[in-house]
């Protein structure tokens, strides 16, 4: 084999050792980039929700359903692919909050995705009864955001 065949296969092999950890780091970041996607859209939703609830704009029956339903099927997405090994802020720091222990403490990530699923669900049958239905659906919502929050993200 000539010097500069043998150098071009050590040059391309030698890339595709570089190269991994950046494709890994890309999907990494995908999964993250994912995952925040699905939390601003249900912020976006409870929002909506909240502000009805609270009396700060006017109920209506079609946008709660609305924004209702859309937070059950957004927690029942299968997200197992948004949350690979690694991606938590110990290993990524400054891209994610997601701390070590949503790995490394299963299934309590799982038992609170569980209660956000339920939660949301609930709401979605009772979002466009009344004001009243809506504000006794929202509060476990709430908790189940605080079931995940607190123990599986890290502050700002």
């Amino acid at each position: 084999m000539n010097r500069t065949l043998k150098t071009a296969i050590l040059a391309v092999a030698t890339m595709g050792f570089v190269a991994a950890p950046v494709f890994a780091d890309k999907a990494a970041e995908k999964a993250i980039g994912a995952r925040k996607a699905q939390m601003q859209l249900y912020a976006f939703n409870i929002s909506h929700l909240g502000a009805m609830a609270k009396g700060e704009v006017d109920y209506d029956a079609a946008a709660a359903s609305a924004a209702a339903n859309n937070l059950a099927a957004l927690a029942a997405l299968n997200g197992m692919a948004m949350w690979p090994q690694g991606t938590d802020s110990t290993a990524m720091p400054g891209k994610t909050r997601a701390k070590v222990e949503a790995w490394t403490t299963w299934p309590k990530i799982g038992e609170a995705s569980a209660a956000m699923k339920k939660a949301s669900a609930d709401l979605a049958l009772v979002a466009g009864d009344g004001l009243d239905a809506l504000r006794g659906g929202i509060g476990d919502v709430g908790k189940s955001c605080g079931g995940c929050h607190k123990p599986f993200r890290d502050e700002e």
